[in-house]
């Protein structure tokens, strides 16, 4: 989609582009129809079981800032506070679920299986997600929700306000460690080639956008690519490393 040369391309016979493994942030899914011409699935799901997507004619708001639903209507999700309760809809929650192919327990694990599932057998996934219209929204893993003096900050949610930037074309969030506050919100960039970012503008942008002042980037660093895992998701673990 950022190719300079999207017409030297007969891209007419994709039909469907079906995208998973990390969170397809929504100002990158508005560009795949407009460039590619392909109506976009999105995908969410783990390995111990539960599966999520957008159906191939669910309105344009659902395929493109969700990631969809369970597959089946025998699968059961509930969205729980710290405490495990449960939370309203539209609001973050940490993901359980049940169902006829989530596994029930890890084997000979009694002491992960504690941790891991709830006493009626609800599995802990440890994503934050919220309800949009029956439709789950990720917002992230609980370990990359950054703790700024007590506020919660979804590092999902920067990123998306981030990529709307000019000149912005990949952004991860992650958590630095602070002496007085705890955590405050460190912000990798790469760039458009030739592009330049300057902090105190951006800021004033995601400020606009509505990001809440105690959300906004307290740090900015600009690399060439981000670090991946072995599976091609960004490795956050490598960036708080570079930071610390």
């Amino acid at each position: 989609m950022e190719s300079s040369r999207p017409a030297d391309r007969d891209l007419t016979s994709l039909k469907l582009l079906q995208v998973g493994g990390q969170r397809f942030q929504a100002e990158h899914a508005r560009l795949v129809r407009p460039t590619l011409g392909s109506t976009l699935q999105q995908v969410f799901g783990m390995a111990e079981g539960l599966l999520n997507y957008t159906r191939l004619d669910d309105p344009q708001d659902v395929i493109l800032e969700t990631q969809g639903r369970p597959l089946l209507p025998q699968d059961e999700v509930r969205l729980v506070d710290e405490n495990d309760l449960e939370v309203s809809e539209g609001m973050r929650g940490e993901l359980l679920t049940r169902g006829p192919y989530t596994l029930r327990g890890y084997f000979r694990a009694p002491g992960h299986n504690a941790r891991s599932f709830t006493p009626d057998g609800f599995y802990r996934s440890g994503d934050i997600v919220r309800w949009h219209r029956g439709n789950l929204v990720v917002e992230g893993r609980i370990k990359d929700l950054i703790n700024r003096g007590g506020e919660k900050i979804s590092a999902e949610e920067v990123e998306n306000h981030i990529l709307a930037y000019p000149g912005v074309m990949q952004t991860a969030v992650v958590a630095m460690k602070d002496r007085v506050l705890g955590e405050r919100v460190c912000a990798f960039l790469v760039t458009r080639r030739g592009a330049g970012v300057v902090h105190n503008e951006l800021n004033q942008f995601l400020l606009r956008r509505g990001l809440a002042k105690f959300k906004l980037p307290e740090r900015i660093e600009t690399l060439e690519e981000l670090p991946l895992t072995n599976v091609g998701k960004v490795n956050k673990k490598a960036l708080r490393d570079l930071l610390a």
